[in-house]
């Protein structure tokens, strides 16, 4: 497996040719949304890499070996020696379309010899819990699933994806790993703590909370944030709900804020609310969200029995960039210290990450985590 990379803010000061150099078969970029607005981007990856297959979304910050970027793009240049891989894309009509988007892409993957996907939607008219329900129901939970919902910076409005010559803001992309020759290793680990009461979520539609406790869910919502109410719905990204078991203990599955409705004071959160569950509010300190990535850094490696030479893909919540302010570097710094200089490391701060708590448990959607997803071939 080889893999080369590089970063730049300027379309016309890209040199590429080094990347074409190990003549990869997967191109996967990351980049901030103004690359995505023209027709350059796209025609500038089919001129480097006429014979490869390019991927690429939208992002709120970009991802690799030199740290955290804004404004740009990073574009790792992939080629497998052993794994073949198949890329899937679908369309998706509105919200209420996540299960069956998740459908089509897994029934264009399916095969006895798939191992592995790695998951690339659209960030914003999408329900993630439900996108990944329709790739489970086609693949089964045998097949290991991680991704990420591109992101806009925040702002909550477009979100784009790529595929070699097409750009869309309605996009799903899956990438299918096949055989037996490589390694896939995931982890994913938050940091927030948890503060207030314990609530319970007493109207829900899928991934819209409308009442906690029996009052409008942002009534509630804007007396705990305060002076921060006023930057709703971006604010909101500081504050996210933890989903409590049924013991009312922390269960590790975050939710963020995508949106607020004025008209009936509804929440619309990244993905689904068990209906009658238990919610918490949460925040951060850089400290713990920098000892969130380390853990899930650690996970990874002992998943793959040991880093080395390879990809690591790094997703992690626009929430964790926005807490961590001029420190986000550490977060990155922490994972690369722990999965070693040999390995390349791409990816980019999401609307919602997408992997197994850990080794043998089901993928769900996280918001406000670092996911890690580790790929070799030994």
């Amino acid at each position: 497996m080889l893999v080369k990379q590089t970063v730049f803010a300027s379309l016309a000061a890209a040199d590429l040719r080094p990347l074409a150099e190990i003549e990869p078969g997967l191109v996967l970029a990351f980049a901030a949304p103004r690359f995505f607005q023209t027709s350059d981007f796209a025609l500038r990856l089919a001129e480097a890499f006429p014979q490869a297959r390019r991927v690429a979304v939208s992002t709120a910050g970009e991802i690799s070996n030199q740290g955290v970027s804004e404004d740009s793009a990073v574009i790792t240049a992939i080629r497998f020696e052993h794994t073949p891989f198949k890329l899937a894309a679908s369309e998706i009509a509105n919200m209420e379309d996540s299960v069956g988007a998740g459908r089509r892409l897994a029934e264009q993957l399916r095969s006895p010899d798939l191992k592995a996907v790695i998951l690339l939607s659209q960030g914003i008219a999408v329900n993630g819990s439900e996108l990944i329900a329709g790739v489970v129901s086609v693949l089964g939970k045998g097949v290991l699933l991680t991704g990420g919902l591109a992101a806009d910076y925040g702002a909550f409005k477009q979100t784009w994806a790529l595929l070699d010559d097409v750009v869309s803001d309605r996009m799903m992309l899956a990438i299918g790993l096949y055989g037996d020759r490589f390694t896939f290793a995931h982890g994913s680990f938050g940091g927030w703590q948890s503060f207030g009461p314990a609530r319970r979520a007493t109207k829900v539609a899928g991934n819209v909370l409308y009442e906690l406790d029996g009052e409008p869910a942002l009534e509630i919502y804007r007396r705990y944030l305060g002076e921060y109410a006023q930057g709703l719905p971006a604010s909101g990204l500081l504050f996210p709900f933890a989903i409590l078991a049924d013991d009312r203990q922390e269960s590790g599955l975050i939710r963020t804020l995508l949106s607020v409705d004025e008209s009936n004071g509804s929440l619309t959160l990244a993905g689904d609310i068990p209906a009658g569950g238990f919610l918490k509010l949460m925040h951060a300190s850089t400290e713990a969200l920098i000892d969130g990535a380390e853990a899930a850094a650690t996970a990874t490696s002992e998943m793959a029995g040991g880093t080395g030479a390879g990809l690591t893909l790094l997703v992690s919540c626009v929430g964790r960039k926005l807490a961590m302010g001029d420190r986000v570097d550490e977060e990155v710094e922490a994972v690369g210290e722990i999965i070693g200089q040999d390995c390349a490391l791409t990816g980019f701060y999401s609307n919602g990450e997408i992997s197994p708590f850990a080794a043998g448990s089901e993928c769900k959607l996280h918001n406000q985590t670092m996911t890690i997803t580790y790929i070799s071939e030994p």
